[in-house]
């Protein structure tokens, strides 16, 4: 079986692991803020906060901008579940907003359009959850311009796209955004086993989001009610989490982190020749926006005729071609439809849903199996 995805664990990530289980630290240590400032450096951003899940990290931000009963958050409806979740966890409501056909993404169009009636309507949302999918930037600039505009927060889920870049600068620089979410699942660009980071250029947002992945605790006077009963003396003043990274997955994330350009140069390498190979058959391959470079976590191929959609997927994996589906509209879910989303709610969301397949794609992947994918795929669209 040929894998969607796959990571790439060498001896250097083993070795980096076996240093912290022979430290003095398997948890709450030294390397986490190493890692937390690695990557913030990395991506030009001011704080970086590790966490154990992606999902954890958008649980956090949205806690951390205030996000609660009443307010409303958007998000994009092709995204995984998790991306819609963490405003349901702050006890807030969730809405959607269409994407771009072509890359999938949030559409500024559409977004423009909504934000419109909802102000004339007094229903503005106090968050909004561009969702940079599959490694592709959303256009920032027109979604910040907007965000700006309405007065509203932004996250970017770029649980995707570490790596990548949206004019000239890395994603998770949050130049457009309040705060910036990185994912570091194994089949992630680079991976910790599981795990997240927060990114972000304000302090305050950053010790906000610390102090909830760790139960709302504190061991700064500075935040306590009272001065310190002693050396020993900690409070807890808000209602957190416990969402913390260990030593060893950020040992494993620093390790991985040397490799990221190899990694993301060889993904947009396969994807250009998926390009190529695919470019005679009857489907839609993956744009790109102009001034962004994807980090090319997935490649998604829609086929034109939807009616073989369900054939030529089957027909894949009988083959041992281990294609997924990225994602089914969250729209869609038994849970969202209970809040009364249905059906015809997002055309380009559902049009996609009907059509998208993700290819295998992963750094080591090798040519022969991009070869054996492909020509698997035309035997079942040709006959």
């Amino acid at each position: 079986m040929i894998p969607y995805g796959r990571q790439h664990i060498t001896q250097a990530d083993i070795q980096a692991v076996s240093d912290v289980l022979k430290s003095d630290f398997l948890t709450q240590g030294p390397t986490i803020p190493r890692f937390e400032q690695a990557i913030a450096q990395r991506v030009g951003a001011g704080h970086g906060v590790a966490l154990n899940s992606a999902t954890s990290a958008l649980h956090v931000a949205c806690l951390a901008l205030g996000l609660g009963p009443g307010d409303v958050l958007w998000t994009s409806p092709i995204t995984f579940v998790a991306s819609a979740n963490c405003a349901l966890y702050c006890g807030a409501q969730v809405d959607f907003v269409d994407i771009e056909p072509d890359t999938f993404t949030m559409s500024p169009r559409h977004l423009e359009e909504k934000l419109r009636h909802a102000a004339q309507n007094n229903c503005l949302p106090k968050v909004i959850v561009p969702v940079h999918m599959c490694g592709q930037s959303c256009d920032m600039a027109a979604i910040g311009a907007l965000a700006k505009a309405y007065n509203i927060r932004v996250i970017e889920d770029a649980s995707h796209a570490i790596g990548g870049l949206y004019q000239n600068q890395p994603v998770g620089a949050c130049a457009h955004s309040d705060i910036t979410i990185f994912s570091f699942h194994p089949v992630k660009i680079i991976t910790t086993a599981e795990g997240g980071m927060a990114l972000t250029n304000s302090a305050d947002l950053a010790r906000h989001m610390a102090r909830l992945r760790s139960h709302g605790i504190t061991r700064d006077p500075a935040e306590m009610t009272h001065q310190p009963d002693g050396p020993w003396y900690y409070q807890q003043i808000e209602l957190g989490m416990n969402y913390r990274m260990t030593d060893m997955q950020a040992a494993l994330g620093l390790s991985q982190l040397e490799r990221l350009d190899e990694y993301v140069t060889r993904r947009n390498v396969l994807a250009e020749r998926y390009d190529r190979l695919l470019a005679d058959l009857p489907l839609d391959l993956p744009g790109r926006l102009a001034d962004a470079r994807s980090a090319f976590h997935l490649y998604v191929i829609r086929l034109r005729d939807h009616t073989l959609h369900r054939a030529v997927f089957e027909g894949l994996r009988a083959a041992g071609i281990g294609v997924n589906l990225h994602y089914i509209p969250v729209h869609l879910q038994p849970y969202y439809t209970r809040m009364g989303f249905a059906a015809g709610d997002f055309e380009a969301a559902e049009h996609y849903y009907q059509r998208a397949i993700s290819l295998p794609l992963f750094a080591v992947m090798t040519e022969a199996e991009q070869d054996e994918v492909v020509q698997v795929l035309r035997q079942l669209l040709h006959g």
